[in-house]
């Protein structure tokens, strides 16, 4: 059930990606703030409403000719009362049963793929995670594409703590 949901979820939330790299606004999706490596997002209204912080790589590495995208992102999603969703987006797709690691200074997190996006195992690894990411200062997610490449992505954790308050404000979560 979960694998179809996240499924579901991954498609869902590409669509927003594309929105949160341009400049100019979506129907229906708000780019409500910035914090410094961190934007919040907000889509729907009331009980449909869906917050997301979304954050992209300060470094990347690995010997690939080509690479989409590279993201992470955290979701509240107010109807499914999902919380602190985290999805990391690799721009390509994994190797099939792989695994990513997420690296903190003395944590190690791993996260199960399905395509071109890793999940958590459940909502109490995604409430680890989060909690680690809201504690770090950076962050390396170290995965391998269907084509057996390495790669390694630091993420800058400056502003996550701050836009993680304001998508749970939005989303009206405590």
């Amino acid at each position: 059930m979960r694998t179809k949901i996240i499924s579901s979820l991954a498609v869902f939330l590409a669509g927003f990606v594309v929105f949160a790299a341009a400049p100019v606004q979506s129907a229906g999706v708000k780019s409500a703030q910035v914090f410094k490596d961190w934007s919040v997002h907000v889509a729907g209204k009331k009980k449909k409403k869906i917050c997301y912080l979304h954050g992209e790589p300060k470094k990347s590495t690995g010997k690939y000719k080509r690479r989409g995208p590279t993201y992470l992102q955290v979701t509240q999603r107010v109807a499914d009362r999902a919380r602190n969703e985290v999805s990391i987006t690799a721009g390509y797709s994994y190797k099939k049963g792989s695994a990513v690691t997420v690296k903190f200074d003395d944590k190690n997190f791993s996260m199960f793929t399905d395509g071109s996006t890793a999940w958590s195992r459940d909502a109490r690894g995604d409430a680890a995670l989060v909690k680690a990411m809201r504690a770090g200062k950076s962050m390396i997610v170290t995965g391998v594409s269907g084509r057996g490449t390495a790669t390694k992505d630091r993420y800058s954790l400056a502003g996550f703590t701050a836009a993680h308050k304001a998508i749970n404000k939005s989303c009206g979560k405590k």
